[in-house]
């Protein structure tokens, strides 16, 4: 394939010194017929030049004629027009582009320059379509999770202007229109999180500091909810020294080890371990006797707003946000994230970082 492109390059450079040629020939022959008529003979190199500049204008004149010639302009139309419909439509936000007629008309020659055009035009206008997709569906996913609380805050803030409430019902109605606000400020937070994530400005500030002592933190800020919950916590965490950036860190522990908590069921589980490979990788494992997820959950896990069973995270308080964060986050320390889950037999996330 490579001497076949050569191949045609070469020849194409041949075609255009040999064109280059006969028009010096030409001009020669126009000027010395010219130079008898009016009997004028310049000097040698005054003449060379005359010839040269008369070769380069025959040239050019020879391009611009055989470029006009209606069957090559028509043939240049074919393919230019569609593909200037195309990028207009692009321009509109019409992404619904297919091209693919024209580039069987190039019977197989994928060199051609225009069949590389329409190849790009139509590979541009996929790409920005699954783009267009993705972000329709994330200001419907946003939408529906901001208008879920407003509504029960609205509801229950109506109902409070009832005069026959008891003092229980009033103060029950209270605490769900505090919780709905915490719900909101979260999602708030969440999404501020996830723009600076992807911020082209973000710079990690990275520090060599003890992964153990930063997982075990964690853990005991979290004994109010693992110890009301009666679960045990299996910790086995390794001297283990990580560079890496702290506070962002902390978010991925908190998420990972809150889920685990949330989805563990009573006198459950939860096992953290820490440990260096001989290889000098750090690896994290947090395992819980929960409730597992079936295999498509966890391929859309760490998708923006993705909930294996909405009813079950809405009672819980999420927003679909956390792991998205948490996949960030490793992915901008260039670690790994595996997940390892069966319905009714818990998750395992195994971290990794080099």
């Amino acid at each position: 394939m490579k001497q076949r492109e050569f191949l045609k390059r070469l020849l194409g450079m041949l075609a255009i010194i040999a064109a280059l040629l006969i028009s010096w020939a030409c001009a020669y022959w126009l000027t010395s017929v010219l130079y008898d008529a009016i009997d004028f003979h310049p000097h040698a190199l005054a003449k060379q030049l005359i010839n040269s500049i008369s070769g380069f204008l025959l040239f050019g004149f020879g391009v611009f004629f055989i470029t006009r010639i209606k069957w090559i302009r028509e043939r240049q139309d074919k393919f230019l027009h569609p593909m200037i419909q195309a990028m207009r439509m692009m321009a509109e936000g019409n992404f619904n582009i297919d091209l693919s007629f024209y580039m069987s008309q190039f019977n197989g020659r994928t060199d051609h320059p225009y069949y590389k055009i329409i190849e790009n035009i139509n590979h541009m206008a996929d790409k920005l379509g699954e783009m267009e997709e993705m972000r329709q569906e994330f200001i419907s996913n946003v939408s529906h999770e901001i208008q879920s609380p407003l509504t029960s805050i609205s509801g229950f803030a109506h109902a409070l202007q009832r005069d026959d409430l008891t003092p229980k019902q009033r103060q029950h109605y209270l605490e769900i229109i505090e919780m709905e606000s915490i719900r909101l400020s979260k999602l708030s937070e969440n999404l501020l999180k996830l723009t600076s994530l992807e911020s082209d400005e973000l710079t990690l500030e990275r520090k060599s500091y003890r992964l153990d002592h930063q997982l075990r933190r964690i853990i005991l800020a979290n004994e109010p909810q693992w110890a009301e919950k009666e679960i045990e916590m299996d910790i086995s965490l390794e001297n283990v020294i990580l560079t890496a950036d702290e506070d962002l860190m902390d978010q991925v522990w908190i998420n990972l080890i809150h889920n685990s908590i949330k989805f563990t069921p009573e006198a459950g589980t939860i096992t953290v371990t820490v440990n260096k490979t001989t290889n000098g990788q750090a690896i994290v494992k947090i395992k819980d006797s929960g409730i597992g997820m079936d295999e498509d959950a966890v391929m859309h896990m760490f998708e923006r707003f993705y909930k294996a069973d909405k009813s079950r995270t809405r009672n819980a308080g999420g927003n679909g946000l956390g792991l998205s964060i948490v996949k960030k986050i490793i992915d901008l320390h260039k670690g790994k994230i595996e997940v390892n889950s069966k319905l009714g037999k818990g998750t395992e996330m195994i971290i990794t970082f080099e």
